[in-house]
């Protein structure tokens, strides 16, 4: 049992447990290429926060991590067979009612540790925190947590590289021969001004991507994997430990 993972933990150890800051982990149920399990969201999410939060616990931190909810945003990926869609009004609703219930208790910290791209939590904590004015509430992404230049040669953002080197390091009993995987190469959209990013549109994953990875995996290791998941899980284990101890009153310098 690890007393700062609900899912594993009891109502007697609950009982005496104090909680300054609740985490949420958010993943997604998607295709990654051809050699990564739709799951690979979902285990990225909930490997980094238990080991983060394993670190700011050991360091007396008073947290808990929730059970991570495996879907997200997939709205671009409508026609990728089985990529399981939450719209963001649906989100909302499931992060109010989780909000209801911490904000009843005296929980009054919340941070979602995001594992999916699609999902963007922002625009959510906005109206949320004009609801529970009592919150705080916060989100970051762990795969921006640090540079991944430090860690690898080829860039991506699904299924690439560093995807496969973390699930080759976390699942390798999940992972498909790299022969198996497309190199992951992605079709940009041809108008200059969203090639210079000041400009958005969703992404249709079907008609930028042939294998629905966006980055090349075929350099990726269970050592480099292991590496970068050392480097994430320790950053966000400083964020944790932060935000449990922080006087919301007294924020800003």
């Amino acid at each position: 049992m690890r007393p700062y993972i609900l899912a594993e933990t009891n109502w007697k150890k609950i009982k005496e447990t104090p909680v300054e800051l609740a985490i949420l982990p958010w993943g997604a149920t998607e295709a990654h290429n051809y050699h990564l399990p739709y799951g690979t969201d979902i285990i990225e999410a909930d490997s980094i926060a238990a080991a983060a939060a394993k670190i700011a616990w050991d360091a007396g931190s008073k947290i808990m991590v929730l059970p991570t909810i495996p879907f997200g945003v997939n709205t671009g990926q409508a026609d990728i067979t089985l990529d399981i869609n939450l719209n963001p009004s649906t989100q909302l609703a499931i992060l109010n009612d989780i909000i209801t219930v911490l904000n009843r208790q005296g929980i009054f910290k919340l941070l979602i540790v995001n594992s999916h791209g699609g999902n963007d939590f922002k625009t959510l904590l906005r109206e949320l925190g004009l609801r529970f004015p009592a919150m705080f509430l916060t989100t970051c992404n762990w795969f921006q947590a640090v540079d991944k230049t430090l860690f690898f040669e080829q860039e991506g953002d699904h299924a690439d590289e560093m995807e496969t080197s973390l699930l080759l390091y976390l699942r390798p009993d999940l992972v498909l021969p790299l022969t198996e995987a497309g190199d992951g190469k992605e079709r940009k959209m041809a108008m200059q001004s969203f090639k210079e990013k000041w400009v958005w549109a969703e992404r249709k994953w079907s008609q930028i991507t042939a294998d629905t990875g966006v980055g090349n995996p075929h350099k990726a290791t269970k050592e480099k994997g292991q590496q970068y998941f050392t480097a994430v899980t320790e950053k966000l284990a400083h964020l944790f430990i932060e935000l449990a101890v922080c006087d919301t009153n007294n924020l800003y310098e």
